[in-house]
């Protein structure tokens, strides 16, 4: 019991407290001049109250156009956003800052925070990419224009760690596509395509060997469910896949479930040769049929 007062009291102070702060900030957004609002907000920001900062710098930047103040007013506003986590808009306003005050000594700083927001605005490698794609590109943008900036070093590591979640996004597809690859012939080849395309863009990835084996097999079942005027082209693939996996990974973990993809290949290419030759030996029987029964005719 002796406990609880003291607690309620120190609660009943920070009520008290907070609610005249809350006046307080009230009355300076009603009542308060330009410069009071703009004072204001730079100590709420030096605070780390970075909200009623931002409400406040959002409320006078309109009418500082022009003023010498408007350009901290903008930089901090943007700041503001960015350490209330909202990344989206931050990225927007440190791009607009850029873009106003391209001649400024903030604006090296300001076009990092921009493709440093842009960054943080990324979202996990298994949702859509697009922003990641933007991030990288803001990134880059960055390097080239200030090679030798203190921050080129943070956009570099950032690039590696977008550039793969990309990989991991690719990865994923790929897998995806050879996961599902039996409920249509297109998934079969969409797995191939998705597989060789993920080799090119990704030509040091940690997954290229088991995409490689996976590549081997997609074509194999693609190949086993194709009409049998396409079959003979498409298991030559799986035997040309076959010898680049086994060039690029001799000692591969998956080289027994490759090998068995290249014996049925080279079976099924053995009975296509075979029935190729029957139907030709028949089409040369008939044809002297023919030959023989016109001949026999005319006499």
């Amino acid at each position: 019991m002796f406990l609880k007062r003291p607690y309620t009291a120190l609660l009943f102070v920070v009520i008290v407290l907070s609610s005249a702060c809350s006046a307080k900030f009230a009355r300076l957004q009603k009542k308060g001049t330009t410069e009071e609002k703009y004072a204001a907000a730079n100590e709420y920001y030096k605070k780390g109250d970075y909200y009623k900062a931002g409400l406040l710098f959002e409320e006078i930047i309109p009418l500082l156009k022009g003023d010498s103040l408007a350009e901290n007013a903008q930089f901090y506003n943007a700041y503001a956003q960015f350490q209330q986590k909202q990344y989206s808009m931050s990225s927007y306003l440190f791009k607009s800052f850029y873009a106003t005050y391209a001649n400024s000594p903030m604006a090296e700083e300001a076009f990092y925070m921009y493709a440093y927001s842009t960054y943080k605005d990324s979202p996990n490698y298994n949702l859509d990419q697009t922003n990641t794609l933007t991030a990288i590109d803001a990134l880059q943008t960055f390097i080239n224009s200030f090679p030798d900036s203190k921050y080129a070093q943070n956009c570099n590591e950032h690039l590696l760690d977008l550039r793969h979640r990309l990989e991991e996004k690719a990865y994923e597809k790929a897998k995806l596509y050879y996961k599902t690859s039996g409920v249509t012939i297109v998934n079969f080849k969409a797995a191939v395509v998705t597989i060789d395309n993920f080799q090119k863009d990704f030509p040091d990835s940690q997954y290229n060997e088991e995409l490689s084996y996976l590549k081997v097999q997609s074509q194999y079942d693609y190949a086993m469910v194709s009409f049998e005027n396409k079959q003979k082209e498409r298991f030559l693939d799986v035997l040309k896949f076959y010898e680049a996996f086994i060039d690029a990974y001799p000692k591969s973990k998956y080289i027994k479930q490759a090998q068995k993809a290249y014996d049925g290949a080279n079976k099924e290419l053995e009975r296509l040769a075979k029935q190729e030759q029957e139907l030709k030996e028949l089409k040369a029987k008939q044809a002297a049929e023919a030959a023989k029964a016109d001949t026999a005719t005319k006499g």
